[in-house]
């Protein structure tokens, strides 16, 4: 619409300068009109044109700030589909997770299924790796599993409380999360460990957390230690010491679920050792989830889902897949794991 009325206005305006020029000339022929008195009146045509032009301009903006402050309108007065508050806390939590015929559909997109009928039993101590190729549906397994959608069909069950029963404030609370980059705020590292637990955390806690985490000895080497700021996206430390940093936090928490995108995979194989010790230390007897990116920690799991335009077409312990022709087994022999489910 904008483009059209610019056009026009363009139009317009240089069909009005040949009229005005046809007419001057005639009368200047004529002698009825001086050159002087013709140049003073475009210069005054050409002032009040650019008021004309500044005139469309505001109201093609004033149009523009209107659409737009109704779609502000709109996102304030809507109401979320997942409430933060409100629903059961239960006092115990054992950290059992079932997936019952489970399908979803991102709600910009509802009639493209990007997940369908997946089922799983996952109990406390399980390490669960999600393969697959890129788009397969890994990352939103993940997304369903801290609750940032709920799915469209099936049910995901925590301890046999169905999710949506839970209040999300809690229910996040026994869900750890660490991904492949993890954010770290210009605050103080001991302030970053702590973040997302419950306030007033003792600094013994935070010290207890790096320290399973493998990270007090690097804080401890910094110029002030765990008053540290890390910088702008923690550009002053390491991609080994912020994951490790990140695992502290999950740590502190001490979730029931842990969910890791996997951690390792951008880091070099030094720091890798030494996150990988901290990521088995977290893990211990909590149900994990891992969106798997090396054979590594695929081999170590105890369950491996193997996920293919969102649907699970093989599950099994790594040996049990590699000794049947499975599409495991492929990804084992050509040696394309890595590449293929990163």
């Amino acid at each position: 619409m904008e483009t059209v009325l610019r056009f026009t206005q363009f139009g317009l305006s240089r069909a009005r300068d040949l009229i005005v020029l046809a007419v001057a000339m005639n009368q200047i022929v004529s002698g009825t009109l001086s050159i002087g008195s013709y140049t003073a009146f475009a210069q005054y045509v050409v002032m009040y044109e650019d008021g004309f032009k500044n005139l469309a301009d505001i109201w093609i903006n004033f149009k523009q700030t209107i659409t737009s402050t109704g779609k502000f309108v709109q996102l304030l007065l809507r109401v979320p589909e997942i409430t933060l508050e409100g629903g059961a806390t239960p006092a115990v939590c054992a950290g059992r997770l079932t997936l019952e015929d489970v399908c979803f559909a991102y709600p910009s997109r509802p009639e493209h299924l990007v997940l369908s009928n997946i089922s799983l039993v996952a109990n406390p101590g399980d390490i669960v790796a999600l393969v697959g190729e890129s788009g397969a549906g890994k990352s939103t397994v993940g997304r369903l599993l801290l609750r940032f959608y709920d799915p469209c069909e099936g049910r995901i069950l925590l301890d046999s409380l169905d999710y949506r029963s839970m209040d999300l404030r809690w229910l996040r609370a026994q869900v750890g999360f660490v991904e492949q980059e993890p954010v770290l705020f210009d605050r103080p590292i001991s302030e970053n460990i702590a973040y997302g637990s419950s306030s007033g955390r003792p600094f013994a806690e935070i010290q207890a957390a790096a320290e399973k985490a493998n990270a007090d000895d690097f804080i401890r080497n910094l110029q002030d230690g765990y008053d540290t700021h890390p910088g702008e996206r923690a550009a002053r430390i390491s991609g080994g010491q912020k994951q490790r940093v990140a695992i502290a936090r999950a740590v502190i928490r001490n979730p029931k679920v842990l969910l890791l995108d996997e951690a390792t995979s951008a880091l070099d194989s030094e720091n890798e050792n030494i996150v990988q010790q901290a990521l088995d230390e977290l893990m211990v007897g909590k149900t994990t989830f891992i969106i798997a990116h090396r054979l590594s920690t695929v081999v170590r799991s105890t369950c491996i889902l193997v996920m293919d335009k969102g649907r699970v077409i093989e599950k099994g312990a790594h040996d049990e897949l590699v000794a049947r022709d499975s599409k495991y087994a492929s990804f084992m022999k050509h040696q394309l794991v890595s590449p293929l489910l990163s």
